[in-house]
């Protein structure tokens, strides 16, 4: 049934259905009768429709028993104020997995320019037929036509389109032909990280090696539909050796493997691609929980912040700004950006703060952290979750959440919006020996369970 009101000098209104009253008649001399209200207000402060506590325990407390959940902490908090309404050990710090990626994302959205884009270079080298691939920390930069680029399953907008390798090989080309040059020796140039470049808990398919040049994240096979596809231990290494193959085809030869090597300081550009803007990877990382995306993003945090571009310089970067923000740290440990490091702690109640941070009209530059958060039932990690096979349908297109999975955890953190039109931030961490279909599916039942509920 579809029910609107149409106000102004017409006078007339759509009924349900469609059916067209009788028009309203007034004197060309006088003013309209006022329209009547058709929605109230949000109400986005106060305590007008907030959930109460002894509600929302009475909604909830069947849900909150099921075994499948094991050792259960979390928070549920009110994304207009931040004021916790019910908690659980929300102050005890618990492994969040990729949760992690909401403090990487807050803390480089705080920190770098919205317009912030990672380059991807081309430089001259010691004479004409020298040239250097330089990495700017670009994971996202693909050899793929970009008609075929899927981020979660979906196609690419022109404004989250990754840099094309290909097209950097075309400008490169047009360059070296200008200059009458038609063979090259070719380098590449991985210096501007620090540090180990595997991660701790490396296995070359949820994360690839950090290195600021790579292509398709490191992927062997970027067409893989795999959730955790294979990946080269050599990212920069395939960069090159792809980049070599495209400037081939673009009639520039490339005398023997390419080998690493650094640009000469103030070495003349030759060409250059852009990643799309700091919010659209922040955007990408949260949608698809991309694990060698959170360490990119993270690593431009230490930079921006004046630390080593290393796993724990970029750990103590992201705390450092979270800190300067206002956030409460005690109890938390963070020792990468993705959150496979299995000694990260972070209480619930802070990834609710971060997701009430990132609600605040106050900081309007965080708002990527809520639009990059997966969509029950339609997108990124929770495609395949809130279905009516888990009972949990309710929060399908309503729940917005942040995933997270190691062995034995699982958490989710995002934000509803209840049968109130009261907008909740919550954070549900668990460490449990059941399946994580079934853990994840006991989470999903109480989140949705938030959304029906009109619980003040």
């Amino acid at each position: 049934m579809v029910v609107a009101v149409l106000a102004g000098a017409t006078g007339f209104a759509l009924l349900a259905g469609g059916a067209q009253a009788a028009p309203q008649a007034y004197r060309a001399d006088q003013a309209p009768p006022p329209a009547a209200a058709v929605l109230q207000p949000a109400d986005t402060g106060g305590t007008v429709g907030m959930p109460g506590q002894a509600g929302l325990q009475a909604a909830l407390a069947p849900l909150l028993q099921d075994k499948a959940l094991g050792t259960l902490t979390f928070a549920i908090s009110d994304g207009a104020t931040g004021k916790l309404l019910l908690g659980s050990g929300e102050g005890s710090p618990a492994t969040p997995a990729s949760t992690t990626k909401l403090a990487t994302a807050v803390a480089a959205l705080d920190l770098l320019p919205p317009t912030t884009r990672l380059a991807t270079r081309v430089v001259a080298g010691a004479t004409p037929a020298d040239i250097t691939l330089v990495g700017g920390g670009d994971p996202t930069v693909t050899g793929l036509p970009l008609d075929q680029v899927r981020i979660g399953g979906a196609p690419v907008d022109a404004d989250s389109a990754p840099a094309s390798l290909a097209e950097l090989a075309r400008q490169t080309a047009v360059a070296l032909k200008a200059a009458g040059v038609a063979t090259v020796h070719l380098a590449y140039d991985t210096s501007m990280y620090t540090g180990p470049v595997l991660h701790k808990y490396h296995d070359a398919m949820n994360i690839a090696a950090v290195v600021p040049l790579m292509v398709d994240e490191g992927r062997i096979d970027p067409r893989s539909p795999d959730e955790a596809p294979a990946r080269t231990f050599d990212p920069a290494g395939q960069a090159a050796d792809e980049f070599a193959q495209l400037l081939g085809a673009q009639g520039v030869a490339v005398d023997g493997k390419a080998k690493a090597g650094q640009a000469q300081p103030g070495a003349a550009q030759l060409a250059q691609v852009l990643s799309p803007t700091l919010p659209r990877l922040v955007d990408r990382m949260l949608t698809t929980s991309d694990n060698t995306l959170a360490e990119a993003v993270a690593r431009q945090v230490a930079l921006a912040a004046h630390q080593p571009p290393s796993f724990d310089g970029a750990a103590a970067a992201v705390v450092q700004t979270l800190t300067k923000l206002g956030v409460p740290m005690q109890g938390v440990s963070i020792n990468d950006g993705s959150g496979l490091h299995l000694q990260n702690a972070i209480p619930p109640l802070v990834l609710a703060d971060l997701l009430a941070l990132a609600a605040s009209p106050d900081h309007p530059e965080l708002r990527p952290v809520l639009t990059g958060l997966p969509i029950g039932a339609f997108s990124g990690t929770l495609i395949r979750r809130f279905t009516p096979a888990q009972g949990s349908a309710d929060g399908a297109g309503v729940v917005h959440a942040k995933t997270g999975s190691l062995s034995g955890v699982n958490t989710l953190a995002g934000t509803v919006v209840d049968a109130d039109g009261r907008l909740l931030v919550f954070a549900l961490m668990t460490r449990t020996p059941a399946g994580a279909d079934q853990a994840r599916a006991a989470m999903d039942r109480i989140v949705a369970r938030l959304t029906a509920c009109g619980c003040g």
